[in-house]
């Protein structure tokens, strides 16, 4: 039998003093230095508690986490530039990049060439868990019914009012909208569109992967997203079916609430990214697989959906109907590789934010620096801000709303402002407050349903 290369003591002896720096640069803990290198040390804040924190080579680590939000440990895996170490000034741009139904953190390196794809980046990749254990996770929203076996299950809070401020305060981030891109895969498509798409002042990209970036507002889709999102809840989380968004017959207006079709305005000024193909075998498919080829099916009618509405509304986005292709994991490390390019050309030279814009169902939201709180009957509606500017505003809902207008002012800067609603006309002097704001109130909705209140501001 002929020997491998060092294969005697001598050479076993050789082998193991060679492998002794990379044994222990695995070994080196969450902040520690490799040959001189600065690491990051994770550290609980944002609500987010470090349970643990494991380097897995030089670029990757796996970071364990609870929030309150979930009540449960989940996963986040972190890519980091190669040179980040090297660079202790520099501030790098994130991708959030999230999994499919039965995912893990884990999958885009395992599975997606995630690491080779961004290794020559200078970008920072975070992949979080988006269920529990491989479950069939919880569709990135924060769960209706929050008494499951799942817990609470707020996973908009987490990964939106949590997660990225834990990232910024952990790693160096360009901690802005120009710095910032959402993608996933399949469920994780839908989820990053329906984060751009309520929060749009967050994120200046946007891509989904064979995705389902509609789920509520073409009949065909629905009649699927139902089937689909009810069944991940009954048969893989085994909850209630409506756990998640609720009831389609009473709640309906929560799908709306989180459908990025219902919400597309909201998407203007963002660089949007699709791909899909129909699940006609395509090259990466050596056999025939129907729940392949009929899930890809369904995630192509929600993303054609989608992309129609696009270009009704005006809105440019670059998509790619491959046509040939089926829900498998070649296609979307393929999709990856495609989108980096664009993204990080997007973040060298990132659009200018939209005029402001923002729908949405949420009693409380603060998007583009202004913030809005209604108090309103027990039926709930969407709130409109449109046309807002220093100027000042219109806003369609139904109830007394609070609305504080972005920091456009002087400190103390007087200004006459005159609110017609639905109490009538009135006129009255304010001051900005110290920060620059103007907070009025305006009274809105009748019988019929949502009116909208017009808002003028002017210097005195």
């Amino acid at each position: 039998m002929s020997k491998l290369p060092g294969s005697g003591r001598r050479g076993r002896a050789g082998l193991l003093l060679a492998l002794v720096p990379a044994l222990v640069a695995l070994a080196l803990p969450s902040g520690a230095s490799a040959g001189g290198r600065a690491l990051p040390a994770f550290h609980d804040a944002a609500g987010i508690q470090v349970v643990s924190a494991q380097q897995l080579d030089d670029r990757q680590f796996d970071v364990v986490v609870l929030s309150a939000a979930l009540g449960r440990p989940v996963h986040v895996r972190v890519l980091l530039p190669t040179d980040y170490g090297d660079h202790p000034e520099s501030r790098y741009p994130v991708l959030y990049l999230f999994h499919g139904t039965s995912g893990r953190a884990s999958d885009w390196v395992d599975m997606g060439d995630a690491a080779a794809t961004t290794a020559p980046l200078e970008l920072i990749t975070v992949m979080p868990d988006a269920g529990f254990d491989g479950d069939g996770g919880g569709w990135f929203t924060n769960w209706v019914d929050t008494t499951t076996s799942e817990g609470p299950s707020q996973w908009e809070t987490f990964h939106i009012g949590q997660l990225i401020g834990w990232v910024d305060a952990n790693l160096r981030t360009i901690a802005e909208r120009r710095g910032r891109a959402v993608a996933g895969l399949s469920q994780g498509g839908f989820g990053s569109m329906t984060y751009a798409a309520r929060h749009p002042d967050t994120f200046v990209a946007a891509a989904s992967f064979s995705g389902a970036p509609e789920i509520d507002r073409d009949p065909d889709v629905i009649a699927g997203s139902t089937v689909v999102v009810e069944g991940t809840a009954f048969g893989l989380d085994h909850v209630q079916p409506e756990a998640m968004f609720g009831s389609r017959i009473t709640n309906e207006i929560n799908w709306q609430g989180h459908d990025p079709a219902t919400l597309i305005e909201n998407l203007r000024g963002m660089a949007l990214f699709l791909w899909t193909a129909t699940g006609a075998p395509g090259p990466y498919d050596t056999e025939p697989n129907v729940a392949q080829s009929g899930i890809e099916y369904l995630t192509h009618v929600s993303t054609e959906h989608f992309h129609d509405h696009l270009v009704e509304a005006g809105i440019p986005s670059t998509y790619d109907d491959y046509v040939y292709g089926t829900h498998r994991w070649e296609y979307w490390a393929r999709d990856l590789r495609e989108f980096v390019g664009p993204m990080m050309a997007t973040f060298a030279d990132p659009p200018s934010p939209p005029a402001v814009h923002y729908e949405s169902i949420d009693r409380q939201w603060q998007q583009w620096g202004w913030s809005v709180s209604i108090t309103r009957p027990s039926r709930p509606a969407f709130t409109i801000l449109d046309g807002a500017g220093p100027g000042g505003f219109r806003f369609t809902g139904d109830g007394i709303a609070t609305i504080t207008t972005a920091p456009y002012y002087a400190p103390g800067a007087a200004a006459l402002v005159t609110i017609t609603d639905r109490a009538g006309i009135r006129s009255h002097a304010v001051f900005a407050g110290s920060d620059g704001r103007i907070t009025v109130q305006v009274v809105v909705g009748d019988l019929l349903g949502p009116t909208t209140a017009r808002v003028t501001v002017a210097s005195r």
